[in-house]
C-alpha cells in the first residue's frame, strides 16, 4: 500500500514540474472507424467487416465515457456477454451460457487462467486494473485453435495502455479523482507518460476504497460488502532499431477484505473474507519484423505470473476458525510467426508452453484456545502442472471469400502429490491429457459494406487441479478430489450477418453449441461433512446451447448515437432432461449518446427478463430466489464535458432506485446513485 501512494505521489510531483508536457489529441468526436482492426479473433489483424466470428470490443474512450468501476463491469452490457457477481469484489463474464475456466482470460496476450481457476464464476477478472486498459476484445463460440484449453464459450483479451514513441521528448501526466455517494466508492489515479524516439514508457498506479454496497428501494445497505484495492502498472518500451521493438510490462492489483456477502447474509458465517486477493503479472516481449516472408513477424514472450489468495472465514457456533492460503506461480514462454506463404495466404504458427506451481494451506484455529492446526489446503501442495501446445492458423484471402482453417495440439502433464482426504498419507498421481482441435471459417463479402459468415469450431478444455484436487468448502456445498477425468469439449457452430456503412453498424449471429464430457459436481448421495452436502467432479454431462446475439449501432444528424442489443441463449443438459445450469436470461442495453463540441450525454436503458428455467443445481443455489430470478431494468444517466486540460463525468446510475440481480449473483445491484470524476492532464 505504501509503495503505491509514493508512485501516486510521484507522479502528481511530476505533473506539477513540468506545465509544457503535452496534452494527447482529443479523440472525443462521434466517428465510425471503418478500418478497425481486430487481433483476438485470428492472431491477424484484419478489418472488422471481414471477422468471421462473432465479437465485441470495448475501446478506452468507452470505458472512459461511462465510468466503469472494473473490467467485469465494462463489458457488462455488451452483446452477448453478461456479468454474474458473487460479491462486489467479483464479476464472472458468462458467454453463450458458459462462464469461469470454461472462458478464457488473456492480458496482452498472456494466459490469466491458470490450473487453479475455478469451476464456475470466479472473481478472478476483476484482478485487472480498469484504469490500466486501452481496449477489450472478445470473440464468442471459437478460441481453442487460437489461444488453447479453456476456450469453449470464448475468449476475452485485455490489451493495456501502450506507451508510443515520438520524434520530439515529451512528458504527459493525468490524475483522476472519483467519489460516489453513500461513500461507496473513493477512486484516485494518476499516470505519467514519457516519450522519446527509441524509448516511451507510462507508469499509473490506482487507489480505491469501496464502501458498502446500496441496492435499490427495499435492499438498502448490503453489509458487508466493501473491500480495498489499490494497482500499480508499468509498461517500457525500446526501439533496437527499424524491425525489432522490446516491451517489458509489470501489472499489480490487490484487494484486501473483500467478503462473500451471501455466506454471513444466508450461511451464518460470522465473516468470510479474501484477505487479500493479489495478482502480479510481469513479461518481456521481443517483436520482430523480418525481411523474408517466412518471418514476416516474430513474436517472443516470457512471462511470470504469481496469484495469491486467502480465505479468512468463520461460522457461528463453530469452535474454529480458519485461514486458508493458495499460491499459484505461472511462468509462460511463447512464440507466434507470421508468414507470408503467398500473395493471398497467410499464416501464424507457434509454440506455446506454461508451467504452474501451487502452494495451498489450510490454518484451523482454535477459538476457546487460539491453538493451530495446519491442514491440508484446498488444493494438494507443491502440485505442478505443465501446459504445452503447438499450433497453425492460416488466413486466405480468394475474393469475395475469405477463409481461416487451424490446427492446435496441446498436452498436459499434472503431478500431485495428494493426501486424497485430510490426514491419509500422500500419494504420487501424474496425468498426461492432451486434446487436438481444429477450426474452419468462412466469409462472404456480399458488397463493399456486407458480409455473410460461418463458422467451424471445436474446443476443449483440459481438466486442471482444480478440477481434480480440490478438497474443502465450495460454494453452498464440500468438495473432495476426483482424478478420473478426460477434457471437456465442445463443437460450435455460427452463422452471421454483419453490414458496416459510415453511418451505420449491424451484425446478426445465430449459433448452435454441443457440449460433451462436461466436468460437473456430482452429489455423493448420503455423505456429508462440516454439514455440507458432499460432491465430486465427473464427466458426467451432455449438453447443447443454441442462441442468437444481435447488436446495431446508427448515427444520425450528426450529433446523435442510437445503439443498442439484444441476447438470447438457451441451454439444455441432455444426459438429466433438465435445462443446463446457471443460463443468463434474454438480456440486452439500448444507449441513445449526444453530442456538441466537447460535451457528450448518454442515456442508458439495460434490462434482462425473468430466468426461471432452473436446473436442479440451480434450485439449490441459495443465491438464486425460489422460482427463479426476477426481471429488471434500469436507467442510467451519464456525460462528460471536457475543456482544454480538464475533464468532468458525472453520472446518475438506477435513476428509478430499482432493486434487481442479475442471475446466479449473491448480491443486489447499485441502487441510485451519483458519481462524479475529475480528470487533469498536464
Amino acid at each position: 500500500m505504501l509503495q503505491s501512494w509514493r508512485i501516486f505521489l510521484l507522479v502528481i510531483f511530476f505533473s506539477g514540474l513540468h506545465g509544457d508536457a503535452f496534452s494527447q489529441a482529443d479523440t472525443s468526436d462521434f466517428t465510425i472507424k471503418l478500418m478497425e482492426v481486430l487481433v483476438t479473433a485470428s492472431r491477424n489483424k484484419t478489418q472488422s467487416l471481414f471477422i468471421p466470428y462473432s465479437y465485441v470490443t470495448l475501446n478506452k474512450r468507452d470505458i472512459e465515457n461511462f465510468q466503469y468501476r472494473t473490467a467485469p463491469d465494462a463489458l457488462s452490457g455488451s452483446s452477448g456477454i453478461f456479468i454474474q457477481k458473487t460479491n462486489h469484489g467479483g464479476g464472472s463474464p458468462f458467454i453463450r451460457g458458459l462462464t469461469g475456466n470454461q472462458i478464457l482470460i488473456l492480458t496482452d496476450g498472456v494466459r490469466m487462467n491458470n490450473s487453479i481457476f475455478r469451476y464456475g464464476p470466479n472473481q478472478y477478472f476483476n484482478t485487472i486494473d480498469v484504469y490500466s486498459i486501452s481496449h477489450i476484445e472478445a470473440v464468442k463460440g471459437t478460441g481453442s485453435v487460437q489461444f488453447g484449453s479453456d476456450a469453449l464459450g470464448g475468449v476475452i483479451q485485455v490489451f493495456t495502455k501502450e506507451p508510443v514513441f515520438s520524434a520530439k521528448k515529451k512528458l504527459h501526466t493525468e490524475v483522476q479523482l472519483k467519489a460516489v455517494t453513500q461513500k461507496m466508492e473513493w477512486t484516485s489515479h494518476a499516470e505519467m507518460l514519457y516519450q522519446t524516439k527509441k524509448t516511451a514508457f507510462l507508469i499509473g498506479a490506482t487507489i480505491r476504497e469501496f464502501g458498502d454496497l446500496y441496492g435499490g428501494d427495499t435492499t438498502g445497505k448490503q453489509s458487508p460488502s466493501g473491500y480495498k484495492e489499490h494497482a500499480i502498472n508499468g509498461k517500457f518500451k525500446f526501439l533496437l532499431n527499424s524491425r525489432s521493438i522490446i516491451t517489458l510490462a509489470y501489472q499489480y492489483l490487490e484487494q484486501r477484505d473483500v467478503p462473500l456477502y451471501h455466506k454471513v447474509h444466508l450461511e451464518n458465517f460470522n465473516y468470510y473474507f479474501f484477505e487479500p486477493q493479489k495478482r502480479q503479472l510481469s513479461y518481456a516481449r521481443l517483436e520482430n519484423t523480418g525481411k523474408r516472408k517466412l518471418l514476416t513477424k516474430t513474436t517472443f514472450t516470457v512471462s511470470a505470473q504469481k496469484n495469491n489468495e486467502t480465505r479468512s472465514y468463520f461460522k457461528n457456533n463453530n469452535n474454529y476458525r480458519f485461514i486458508e492460503k493458495d499460491q499459484i506461480l505461472t511462468y509462460g514462454v511463447t512464440i507466434d510467426i507470421l508468414s507470408q506463404l503467398k500473395k493471398n495466404w497467410l499464416a501464424n504458427s507457434g509454440i506455446e508452453f506454461y508451467h504452474d506451481l501451487v502452494r495451498s494451506s489450510r490454518d484451523q484455529i482454535s477459538i476457546a484456545t487460539n491453538t493451530h492446526l495446519l491442514q491440508r489446503g484446498l488444493y494438494p501442495d507443491l502440485a505442478m502442472n505443465g501446459n504445452f501446445s503447438v499450433y497453425t492458423l492460416h488466413h486466405f484471402q480468394l475474393n469475395p471469400f475469405r477463409i481461416e482453417a487451424g490446427l492446435r495440439y496441446n498436452k498436459f502433464n499434472l503431478l500431485i502429490s495428494d493426501t486424497g482426504k485430510i490426514g491419509s498419507n500422500p500419494s504420487e498421481i501424474q496425468i498426461n491429457p492432451s486434446s487436438m482441435v481444429a477450426n474452419l471459417a468462412a466469409l462472404f463479402q456480399i458488397s463493399s459494406t456486407q458480409s455473410l459468415f460461418s463458422s467451424f469450431s471445436s474446443g476443449y478444455r483440459l481438466p486442471n487441479i482444480d478440477d481434480m484436487g480440490t478438497l474443502g468448502l465450495v460454494d453452498f456445498r464440500y468438495e473432495v478430489p476426483s482424478y478420473k477425468i478426460k477434457p471437456e469439449k465442445s463443437f460450435n457452430t455460427e452463422v452471421g450477418y454483419r453490414l458496416q456503412t459510415r453511418k451505420e453498424l449491424v451484425s446478426i449471429s445465430f449459433y448452435y453449441m454441443h457440449l460433451s464430457d462436461l466436468i460437473t459436481r456430482t452429489q455423493m448421495v448420503g455423505e456429508k461433512i462440516e454439514g455440507y452436502n458432499v460432491y465430486k467432479k465427473e464427466n458426467s454431462q451432455e449438453s447443447y446451447l443454441k442462441g442468437l446475439d444481435f447488436s446495431f449501432t446508427n448515427y444520425f444528424y450528426k450529433s446523435f448515437k442510437f445503439s443498442g442489443n439484444i441476447s438470447y441463449c438457451f441451454g439444455q443438459n441432455l444426459t438429466k432432461n433438465e435445462p443446463l445450469r446457471r443460463i443468463p436470461p434474454l438480456n440486452g442495453r439500448f444507449l441513445v449518446s449526444y453530442q456538441y463540441k466537447k460535451i457528450q450525454l448518454h442515456s442508458e436503458y439495460v434490462f434482462a427478463f425473468h430466468q426461471n428455467r432452473l436446473a436442479q443445481g440451480d434450485k439449490e443455489d441459495n443465491r438464486i430466489p425460489v422460482g427463479g430470478t426476477p426481471g429488471w431494468q434500469i436507467f442510467n444517466l451519464s456525460g462528460s464535458f471536457r475543456y482544454q486540460k480538464a475533464s468532468i463525468f458525472p453520472g446518475i446510475q438506477n435513476i428509478f432506485n430499482k432493486d434487481y440481480r442479475t442471475h446466479g449473483s449473491g448480491i443486489n445491484g447499485m441502487g441510485r446513485n451519483f458519481y462524479l470524476t475529475i480528470k487533469l492532464n498536464f
